[in-house]
Formats: C-alpha cells, sequence, structure tokens
C-alpha cells in the first residue's frame, strides 16, 4: 500500500516539474515586452543598452561599440545562464554600479527570458 502511495504522489507532482521548465518561447515574448525598448537581440545593433544576440558565453561587457559601466567593465563575469539569472534578478545587487536600471523579480519570468536568450538565434 506504502508504494501505491508514494507512486501516486510522484504522479501528481509530475506535472509541477514540467511547469517549472523555461519555456523560451515565453521568454521570447516577455523580452519584446519587457527589454526590447533598450536590447536587440535579432541584430548586433546597441540601443539604450547592448545587443545581446548570443550573449550566453560572452564576457561582460564585450559588446562593440557599446559604452558599458566601468562596474560592468570589471566585474569579471563571463555571461552564463546562472549569471545572467543572478544579474537580472538584482542587477545592482550583482555589480554595484552597473547601469542597469530594470529587475526581473519572477523567477518564473526571468528563468523563460535567460532560456530565449541563451537559445540557438537567442
Amino acid at each position: 500500500m506504502r508504494i501505491l502511495l508514494v507512486a501516486a504522489l510522484a504522479v501528481a507532482a509530475m506535472p509541477a516539474f514540467a511547469q517549472d521548465a523555461p519555456d523560451p518561447a515565453k521568454g521570447r515574448t516577455l523580452f519584446q515586452r519587457q527589454c526590447s525598448a533598450c536590447h536587440q537581440v535579432t541584430a548586433a545593433r546597441n540601443g539604450g543598452g547592448p545587443y545581446l544576440q548570443g550573449v550566453v558565453g560572452r564576457p561582460a561587457a564585450s559588446a562593440e561599440g557599446f559604452n558599458y559601466s566601468p562596474a560592468l567593465k570589471a566585474s569579471g563575469i563571463t555571461w552564463s545562464v546562472e549569471e545572467l539569472n543572478a544579474f537580472l534578478a538584482d542587477p545592482q545587487g550583482k555589480v554595484r554600479g552597473t547601469r542597469q536600471p530594470i529587475r526581473v523579480t519572477n523567477d518564473s519570468d526571468r528563468r523563460d527570458i535567460v532560456a530565449y536568450l541563451a537559445a540557438p538565434g537567442g
């Protein structure tokens, strides 16, 4: 009986795990709504913020032609999924003195945006 209870609980929890997976398509929509006023992904063109095309694996403050804050230049960060997630959660907490004014406080939204940026073509 105990095995059946454990199996039933595991099956009941599966949809919750599936919901936790990042969704790059949703991340694209969120990025367009929340980030695209300053950042580009589809073109290597800077705006109010640096372009983010191919950002995962790139050293921070390395997009050609963008005037970065001294703090971000000195950060030593190479953008990974984890680094982007931490930075978007609290830019000033991650790099005090950065010029990034926007935080993405919703964990799920932030994971989706980062998944979009990490996806090929993102």
